[in-house]
C-alpha cells in the first residue's frame, strides 16, 4: 500500500523548486495518484491529476508498439532494411542499404540522431523530415554500437504513416490510445490546450519557457505526445497484461511484448539514471528483478517511467521544471523500493580518492550536430566543456565546464553533484585512444 504520497510530493516538490509535478502509481490492484504546485507560473493554473505533461521519448516506446502491430500483422519485418518499405530514406554515407527496422528501434542504425528540423505543420511533415535525413551525417557503423537516436525514431513513425495510409497521429489514436481507454491524452497543440496542460520552466528562476510547442516533425520521437501520468501506468499495465487492455481487447501478441522487453542493444558506460540495455523500445533495468520504462524531457519538462511486471506494479511522474532528478530520488525511487521489495541501485558517485589514470588518451574534441565537447586535462581529473549547438541555446542551455574523476574502466563522474547526483560519461576506444565520448549518445571524436 502506498501512504502519504501526497504529503511527500508535496514537501519533495517545495524543497527541489519543482513548480507542478504530478504521479500515477499502479501497486496492489488500485490507482494512486497526486499532485502538486502549478502547471505555470505565469497563470498561477493548479496542477492536477488530469493535468498533461510533455511525455518527451516516453513517446518512442508508443511509436515502437505501432511498429509492432505490423510486425504482428506480417506487414514489416524487423531485419529488413527500412529501404524496403520507406524507399527514399537515406542518409549521407549511404549505409541506409543495410539499416534495419531492428536498428531503428535499438538506437544502432549508426547516423546523427538530434536533428530536430521543423518541416511545417502539415501532414506531409514527416516525409519531409526524411528527406531532409539525406544530409544526416555517419557516427557509426549499422549495429556496431548503441546511440541514443531520435532521428530513427522519426523514420519509424514516418514507416508507420506510411504502412496504414495515414498520419503517426491518427494512427496513434486509432490503435493505441482509443483502444486503451486513455481520455487524458493529446497529440498536438490544439488538443491540449482542452487540458491543464503543464509549461516548461527553465533555468534558476524556473521561468517560463518562451516556446510551448516542439517540431510536428519529430512527434514520434517524442515532441508533442501529452499525457496525465496515469496514461503512461494504464500503457505499462497493457505489457504487464501480455498486450491485452483491460477490456481484454488485443494490442499487441505475447511474442511482440516480449520482444519489446528482450536484450537487444548494450549501452556503453556504467548505470544511472539511463539504463544499460535496450529492448525494441523499452529500456531494460535489473534492479534484483525485471524492471522496463522509459524517460523522457522536452524543454522544461521531465518523466519517469518505470514498470515491474513480476509485482504488477507501474509508477509514472511528470515535472514542469526545477530539480526533477531530486524528486526523482526522494519519491518515484523510496516508491519503487517500498511497493516491489526491488533494490535499487543508487547513482554513481565518485570515490573518496579517485584512482589516477592517464588521461591523454581521452583528451580532444568530440562532436555531434546538437552539441561538442572539449575535454582536457585538469587536476586530478578532466575538465569537460560542453558547448551548445544552436537549438540546445536557444533552450537555455548554457556553455560549461564540469570536472569529472575516474570512476572505473573508461568511464568517469562529475567530481561535484548536480541536480541531485552525479553525472556520468564514458569513452570508447580504439586502438587504444578514445573513438567516442558517451553519455547515451556516441560523440565521435572530430
Amino acid at each position: 500500500m502506498i501512504t502519504d504520497l501526497q504529503k511527500r510530493l508535496d514537501e519533495v516538490a517545495a524543497e527541489h523548486g519543482v513548480p507542478g509535478a504530478a504521479i500515477a502509481v499502479w501497486a496492489d490492484g488500485e490507482l494512486v495518484e497526486a499532485a502538486t504546485g502549478v502547471v505555470n507560473r505565469n497563470t498561477g493554473v493548479e496542477t492536477t491529476v488530469d493535468s498533461v505533461f510533455q511525455v518527451g521519448s516516453t513517446t518512442k516506446v508508443w511509436t515502437a508498439a505501432l511498429v509492432m502491430q505490423l510486425v504482428d500483422e506480417k506487414l514489416v519485418e524487423l531485419d529488413r532494411p527500412v529501404r524496403d518499405y520507406l524507399p527514399e530514406f537515406a542518409v549521407a554515407d549511404g549505409a541506409e542499404k543495410a539499416i534495419t527496422v531492428r536498428h531503428l528501434l535499438t538506437h544502432t542504425g549508426g547516423f546523427d540522431g538530434d536533428l530536430f528540423e521543423d518541416t511545417g505543420r502539415g501532414d506531409d511533415c514527416l516525409d519531409k523530415y526524411v528527406e531532409f535525413l539525406h544530409g544526416a551525417g555517419h557516427v557509426h557503423a549499422p549495429g556496431a554500437l548503441f546511440s541514443y537516436c531520435n532521428a530513427g525514431y522519426c523514420v519509424l513513425g514516418a514507416l508507420v504513416a506510411r504502412m496504414r495510409g495515414t498520419t503517426w497521429e491518427r494512427v496513434m489514436r486509432e490503435r493505441l490510445l482509443d483502444p486503451l481507454g486513455a481520455t487524458h491524452s493529446a497529440l498536438l497543440p490544439e488538443e491540449a490546450i482542452l487540458f491543464r496542460a503543464a509549461a516548461g520552466h527553465i533555468g534558476p528562476e524556473n521561468t517560463v519557457h518562451h516556446t510551448w510547442g516542439m517540431p510536428r516533425s519529430n512527434a514520434p520521437a517524442g515532441s508533442t505526445m501529452c499525457l496525465a501520468p496515469r496514461e503512461l501506468v494504464r500503457f505499462g499495465r497493457m505489457f504487464v497484461a501480455g498486450g491485452l487492455t483491460e477490456d481484454g481487447t488485443r494490442l499487441l501478441s505475447e511474442e511482440s511484448v516480449t520482444a519489446m522487453r528482450t536484450r537487444q542493444a548494450d549501452v556503453p558506460g556504467i548505470s544511472g539514471l539511463l539504463a544499460d540495455r535496450w529492448g525494441l523500445g523499452f529500456e531494460l533495468f535489473d534492479w534484483g528483478g525485471e524492471v522496463y520504462g522509459h524517460d523522457g524531457g522536452t524543454i522544461g519538462q521531465s518523466t519517469f517511467w518505470r514498470v515491474v511486471p513480476g509485482a504488477d506494479f507501474a509508477i509514472a511522474m511528470s515535472t514542469n521544471g526545477g530539480d526533477f532528478l531530486g524528486l526523482l530520488v526522494d519519491v518515484a525511487l523510496p516508491v519503487i523500493r517500498e511497493a516491489t521489495g526491488l533494490t535499487v541501485p543508487d547513482f554513481p558517485v565518485p570515490a573518496e580518492t579517485p584512482q589516477a589514470v592517464d588521461l591523454t588518451p581521452y583528451t580532444g574534441r568530440y562532436e555531434g550536430p546538437m552539441l561538442a565537447y572539449e575535454v582536457t586535462e585538469g587536476d586530478g581529473g578532466l575538465d569537460v566543456t560542453l558547448i551548445p549547438g544552436e537549438f540546445m541555446t536557444k533552450s537555455g542551455t548554457p556553455r560549461t565546464t564540469t570536472r569529472f574523476v575516474h570512476h572505473s574502466d573508461h568511464s568517469f563522474v562529475t567530481a561535484e553533484p548536480k541536480g541531485g547526483g552525479h553525472e556520468t560519461i564514458t569513452f570508447v576506444m580504439k586502438d587504444g585512444r578514445a573513438a567516442y565520448i558517451h553519455n547515451g549518445r556516441a560523440l565521435p571524436r572530430a
